[in-house]
C-alpha cells in the first residue's frame, strides 16, 4: 500500500505543501508551515442537509435590512476615518508601531464614551491598572463609568464582560491575550485566531462594539495570521514619525464607510489632540522667499494638504554624488534628477542633492513630482520662487507633465490658502513649467538652461 504523504499547511495564509519547509512559499513567513495531516478531513463524506424554511435562500429584493447607525466617539478625526463613528457590534482593529500612541488614543475614546454615561470596559494585557490609571490622570480621562481590568486570559476577559455588561470594550492588545483551550504561547497564530474569533463572536451576539489593538512586524504589517484582518470589520493604521508630534490614522479596511479618509492628531504632554485643519503644519515659517523651496498640494485620503518641499544642491568632486531624501521617495527623486538633466539641461551629476519635506510628513504620490523638480531647479540656480506659487503634477520620463488626481480639489485648497499662481498639467512640458515658474521669481537674471 502506498504511503500517504503528510500535508503541511501555512497557518498564516493556508498555503499547503507535501513536505515541511521553513518558509511559506506564498506569504514568505518563517516558521508558519506546520503538519496538518492529522486535522485533514476529506469532503467526500459530507452529505447535504435538509434546509428549513427559515434558513432557505431568498431573492435579494425580498430581504430587509437595518440601516447602519454610527454613534460618535467624541473624537471627530477618529469618526472621520470610521465613516461617522462606531457601529454597534463592530470589531475594529487598530494597528501601529510601538510608542506611536495607540493606547493613548483608545483611552481617550474610552473616556469620551464614558463621559456620555456609557459603561466602558478597558482591558489591558500589557500594563498594570496602576500604569493605565496614571496615564488617564495625566490625560484627564478619569470617568466613573470607565472600568479597568488587567487580564491576559481570554476566559477571565469574557467573565469581566459578563460582570460589567459594558457598551464598549477595548482590548490592548489581541496578541498578548491567550486561551487555555489552545496550545501555544500568546501571540502565536493559533492563539491570535482563537482570541480574535471568540471576541468577535461575542461582539456580534451582543451587538457590542469591540476595539482591538494589534502589534505590527518590522515591515509594518499586522502581526499574526492574515485571518485576523479578514475577521474584523474595520482595520485602522496609526502611524507617525517619532521625531515629530504629528500622527495620522487611516482605514485600510472599512465595511461601514470609506477607506480614503485620514485623521490627523498631535501628541502633546496632556495626551493626544485633534488637528482639524493641518494646513499650516507642513509649511515653513519664513516670511522671505528662500531658494530651493516649492509648495505642492498633496492628497491624504480625501484631504488636500499643502506641503513644502525643500532642496539643496552642493557641488562635489566625489565620484559618486550623494542623493539624500527625507519624506519623499528616493527612487522617484533619482528619476526626476535624470529627467531634469536629460530633458531640461540641468547638470546635476556633479552635485550632491538633498530633498526633504517640512513637518515630517511623507509624500510618495506622483503629484508631487513637479514641486520637487521646481525646488531642485530653484536650488540649482540659487534663486527663490514666488511664495504665492504652488505646483501639482506628475512628470514622465519624456519630461511631460501629467494630470494628478483630484486636481480641482487641490486647486481649490491652494486658492483658499492664498496661492495665486498654480502650475499644473495645463503646462505641457517641464521646460515650459520652468519658464513660467521663474519668469516672475525675481527681477534679477535667472540662469535657466536654454531649451
Amino acid at each position: 500500500m502506498a504511503k500517504t504523504a503528510s500535508n503541511y499547511r501555512c497557518t498564516e495564509c493556508g498555503w499547503t505543501s507535501l513536505k515541511w519547509v521553513g518558509r511559506c512559499g506564498e506569504c514568505q513567513s518563517w516558521g508558519t508551515v506546520l503538519d496538518n495531516a492529522e486535522n485533514a478531513v476529506s469532503s467526500r463524506g459530507v452529505t447535504p442537509v435538509k434546509v428549513s424554511a427559515a434558513r432557505a435562500a431568498k431573492p435579494i429584493t425580498e430581504i430587509g435590512f437595518d440601516k447602519v447607525t454610527h454613534w460618535p466617539s467624541g473624537i471627530a478625526e477618529f469618526d472621520r476615518v470610521l465613516g461617522g463613528g462606531i457601529v454597534p457590534g463592530a470589531a475594529i482593529l487598530l494597528s501601529g508601531e510601538p510608542g506611536v500612541g495607540k493606547s493613548t488614543l483608545l483611552l481617550e475614546v474610552a473616556s469620551r464614551a464614558a463621559a456620555t454615561g456609557m459603561r466602558v470596559l478597558y482591558v489591558t494585557a500589557e500594563e498594570s491598572v496602576n500604569q493605565v490609571r496614571m496615564r488617564a490622570e495625566r490625560t484627564n480621562a478619569l470617568q466613573p463609568t470607565l472600568f479597568l481590568a488587567a487580564e491576559v486570559d481570554l476566559s477571565v476577559i469574557l467573565g469581566q464582560i459578563d460582570e460589567v455588561e459594558p457598551q464598549l470594550v477595548i482590548v490592548d492588545s489581541v496578541q498578548t491575550v491567550s486561551s487555555s483551550l489552545i496550545d501555544g504561547l500568546a501571540g502565536g497564530p493559533s492563539q491570535v485566531r482563537e482570541v480574535a474569533s471568540t471576541l468577535i463572536r461575542v461582539s456580534k451576539d451582543r451587538n457590542l462594539p469591540i476595539l482591538l489593538v494589534g502589534h505590527v512586524t518590522k515591515d509594518g504589517s499586522i502581526a499574526g495570521p492574515r485571518l485576523l484582518e479578514h475577521l474584523v470589520d474595520v482595520v485602522c493604521q496609526f502611524e507617525g514619525d517619532r521625531q515629530t508630534s504629528l500622527r495620522f490614522i487611516r482605514a485600510l479596511k472599512n465595511r461601514f464607510g470609506p477607506t480614503d479618509e485620514v485623521g490627523c492628531f498631535e501628541m502633546t504632554g496632556d495626551g493626544i489632540a485633534e488637528v482639524a485643519d493641518p494646513s499650516g503644519l507642513f509649511l515653513s515659517n519664513t516670511r522671505q522667499p528662500v531658494s530651493g523651496t516649492c509648495v505642492t498640494i498633496a492628497l491624504e485620503g480625501r484631504r488636500a494638504l499643502p506641503v513644502e518641499v525643500q532642496a539643496l544642491i552642493v557641488a562635489t568632486k566625489a565620484p559618486q554624488p550623494r542623493r539624500v531624501v527625507n519624506g519623499v521617495d528616493g527612487s522617484r527623486v533619482a528619476m526626476l534628477l535624470a529627467v531634469l538633466e536629460r530633458r531640461a539641461g540641468f547638470k546635476l551629476s556633479e552635485s550632491d542633492v538633498y530633498v526633504s519635506t517640512v513637518g515630517g510628513i511623507r509624500v510618495t504620490e506622483p503629484g508631487a513630482d513637479l514641486a520637487i523638480a521646481l525646488a531642485i531647479a530653484s536650488a540649482f540656480n540659487d534663486k527663490p520662487l514666488p511664495m504665492t506659487l504652488a505646483a501639482v503634477g506628475e512628470i514622465s520620463l519624456a519630461g511631460e507633465i501629467r494630470k494628478a488626481s483630484a486636481t480641482k480639489q487641490r486647486t481649490a485648497e491652494a486658492r483658499r490658502l492664498g496661492f495665486t499662481t498654480i502650475i499644473d498639467s495645463e503646462v505641457i512640458h517641464v521646460r515650459e513649467a520652468m519658464r513660467q515658474a521663474f519668469s516672475g521669481a525675481t527681477r534679477e537674471r535667472v540662469e535657466i538652461p536654454q531649451f
